[in-house]
């Protein structure tokens, strides 16, 4: 039998996929949440919790957010905090966590909380950050507002969320180291608008004076202002520096609203007291 050369490439190309297809699988396993808990079952105690908002390839395609993500999942487990995956009708496969067990997976289709949230420490990750985490903060403060006043606490990983960079502005003179780090990590990838992501933490990168990173996080909080109670102090913290005061509230002994940036779980273990 006569060899035939395009045969023997055909199954060679097919077998080298095949080997990919199974080491991305691997590397990568892929979350099935085949169990969505009610809402009115989920329970998130007043301590901390963590809330992972689509961590899905739907939305960050190059899984910018992976290894932040799985850190701040490790400490969750460690420390006995309550993880909530908050899912939309995106296929499941999609999700890419290395902890495909939570507390509870909670529909969420555009970030909305839906359950009762009364925890006083609030970690997020995932997301997208001018979208869906955008609507999951400003879920959390609509449901703080109508609770007994009281100090609440919320910290963002940025290695843990993802961004298309739209609060910044063409303006700022970033703007263009922006469009410049998005055309390297999507070069020669389809998709279009898909694809364009990089995480908090990559932006911070981009702006580089800190001056100006803490002026853009600012820029990304959710309407303190429009929500919040007028007794209200509302404070915003990066990393080990000292909180800025964005609103003076009631006094000295007025509840708190904390905005906290961390550039990543995996320096955090020691901050999860209240």
């Amino acid at each position: 039998m006569r060899e035939n050369p395009g045969l023997v490439q055909t199954i060679l190309k097919t077998l080298l996929m095949a080997a990919l297809l199974s080491t991305a699988a691997w590397t990568h396993a892929a979350c099935d949440p085949r169990s969505v808990s009610p809402a009115d079952q989920i329970r998130t105690g007043n301590g901390a919790v963590l809330l992972v908002t689509h961590a899905s390839s739907a939305f960050d395609p190059r899984m910018s957010t992976k290894t932040g993500l799985d850190a701040a999942i490790r400490l969750a487990r460690q420390h006995a905090i309550p993880t909530i995956y908050l899912k939309d009708d995106a296929p499941g496969l999609r999700y890419f966590m290395d902890d495909c067990a939570p507390d509870h997976w909670a529909e969420s289709e555009d970030g909305e909380i839906r359950f009762s949230l009364q925890a006083q420490h609030v970690l997020l990750a995932g997301g997208h950050l001018e979208l869906c985490l955008s609507r999951t903060m400003h879920d959390i403060l609509e449901q703080w507002a109508k609770q007994t006043p009281r100090n609440l606490r919320i910290t963002l990983l940025m290695d843990a969320i993802y961004s298309n960079g739209k609060a910044i502005d063409p303006q700022d003179d970033y703007y263009d180291k922006l469009e410049g780090f998005l055309g390297v990590v999507t070069h020669g990838r389809p998709g279009g608008e898909a694809w364009p992501k990089l995480t908090l933490l990559e932006t911070m990168g981009v702006i580089a004076r800190h001056r100006q990173q803490r002026d853009y996080l600012r820029r990304v909080l959710p309407h303190y202002a429009r929500t919040m109670p007028s007794g209200y102090r509302v404070e915003m913290r990066v990393n080990d520096e000292e909180s800025h005061t964005l609103v003076r509230g009631a006094g000295s002994g007025a509840p708190t609203l904390s905005f906290h940036f961390i550039d990543s779980a995996l320096q955090m273990a020691d901050r999860l007291a209240p």
